[in-house]
C-alpha cells in the first residue's frame, strides 16, 4: 500500500539544517529498491527491484502508476529516455534492454546481452539518437559499452583494456555524464579512473584520478558535468560509509586532471551527485545511504543538510526542489 506523508523537523539536530532545507515529504512508498530516476511530463519515473517500473505525479502524488516489465523478478538499476520511450536494463546476465512506450507503458525487449559477465551499471542518452550503456567487462577485460545509434543497439568496438578489478558501481545510474562534445565514464574498484569519449572522432582517452581506490568497494560512484570543463565526482567505500578521505574530486579541464576536495571534512560515502540547473557547477547536491549533503562553492566545502537514511539517487526538479529515491520510497525535498 502506498502512502503519502510529510516528515517534520523535531530534533535540534535537524533544526540546524533548516537554513537550507525547507521541507521533506515522502511521495511514494512500496517494497522496492530504486537506484534510477527520470523526470518527464511533471512526473518522476523510476525503475527498481522485482521488475517494477512506474511514475509518481509531482503535482498530485496520489496520481501514480506501476507496471511489471517482466514476469521474472529482475532488478533494474538503469533508466533513460528519448522523446517517445523509456529504456531500462536489468543488472545480471542475460542483460535485457527494455523499451517502454511513454504513451501506454507497454514494454518490449529490443536487445539482449547474453554474456555470462553482463552486468550493466549505467545507461545514458546523449541525445534522442545516441545512447551508451556501460557493463562490467568480459574475460578479455576490454571496455564494454553498448551503443544506441540509428534506432538500434549494438556493441561499441574498441581496444581499451580495463585493469584487473576495475569496474563500476550500479549505485545510481550516474557513472556516465555527457555534453555535446564528450561522454565521461567513471570506473571504480581496484582502479578508479575517468574514461573520456570524444563524440566527434570517437577517440577514447583514459585519465588517472587521486580518488580512493584499490579495493573492490572503493572508487567513484557518481559523476556530473556542467559544460565541457567542470565536473564533480563522489563516492568512497560502501563497506566503510563513515570514511571521508579522498572521496570527492573536481575537474576544471574536462576530466584530464582531478583535485581532491573536502577530504576528511565531509559526511562520507556518496552514491549520487547532481549539479543544480543554471548554477554552472557552483551549487551541488549529493546523497549517500546515511545523509544528504550540499555544496555552494563548486564542491570545495560541504554541509550535511539532512540525515535521511536509505536514499541512493537524486534528480533536480527545478532550482529549489530535488527528488530522491532508495529503499522503499521516493522523497521530495525543498531547499531554500
Amino acid at each position: 500500500m502506498k502512502k503519502i506523508f510529510s516528515i517534520g523537523f523535531l530534533s535540534l539536530g535537524t533544526l540546524a539544517f533548516s537554513q537550507q532545507v525547507e521541507s521533506i515529504k515522502t511521495i511514494f512508498t512500496d517494497k522496492i529498491s530504486i537506484r534510477a530516476l527520470e523526470l518527464y511530463d511533471h512526473k518522476v519515473w523510476y525503475s527498481g527491484s522485482d521488475s517494477k517500473f512506474g511514475f509518481v505525479d509531482l503535482k498530485d502524488a496520489k496520481n501514480q502508476k506501476q507496471v511489471k516489465l517482466s514476469d521474472e523478478k529482475l532488478e533494474f538499476r538503469t533508466l533513460a529516455q528519448d522523446k517517445t520511450s523509456f529504456y531500462a536494463i536489468n543488472i545480471v546476465s542475460p542483460g535485457h534492454f527494455f523499451r517502454i512506450d511513454k504513451k501506454d507503458l507497454k514494454s518490449q525487449i529490443i536487445f539482449t546481452d547474453s554474456a555470462k559477465t553482463a552486468f550493466y551499471d549505467a545507461l545514458h542518452f546523449v541525445n534522442d539518437k545516441l545512447a551508451y550503456a556501460f557493463s562490467d567487462a568480459d574475460s578479455d577485460q576490454l571496455l564494454k559499452l553498448a551503443v544506441y545509434k540509428e534506432g538500434k543497439w549494438g556493441m561499441f568496438k574498441n581496444t581499451l583494456k580495463l585493469n584487473d578489478g576495475e569496474a563500476a558501481f550500479a549505485a545510481s545510474n550516474t557513472n556516465i555524464s555527457s555534453t555535446k562534445k564528450y561522454v565521461w565514464i567513471a570506473t571504480g574498484g581496484k582502479a578508479s579512473r575517468i574514461l573520456r569519449l570524444n563524440l566527434k572522432n570517437e577517440k577514447l582517452e583514459v585519465f588517472k584520478t587521486p580518488f580512493i581506490q584499490g579495493e573492490s568497494s572503493q572508487g567513484m560512484y557518481s559523476i556530473d558535468f556542467s559544460g565541457d570543463q567542470f565536473g564533480i565526482a563522489v563516492g568512497g567505500d560502501y563497506t566503510k560509509q563513515e570514511a571521508n578521505v579522498n572521496n570527492i574530486a573536481t575537474t576544471h579541464d574536462g576530466g584530464e586532471t582531478w583535485q581532491i576536495q573536502a577530504s576528511g571534512q565531509n559526511a562520507g560515502y556518496m552514491t549520487c551527485v547532481k549539479i543544480k540547473p543554471g548554477s554552472k557547477g557552483k551549487e551541488i547536491v549529493a546523497v549517500g545511504d546515511q545523509h544528504v549533503s550540499y555544496s555552494s562553492d563548486f564542491g570545495k566545502t560541504w554541509k550535511k543538510i539532512s540525515e535521511e537514511k536509505g536514499l541512493y539517487v537524486c534528480q533536480w526538479i527545478d532550482e529549489n526542489r530535488v527528488v530522491f529515491a532508495g529503499k522503499d520510497r521516493i522523497v521530495e525535498m525543498k531547499i531554500k
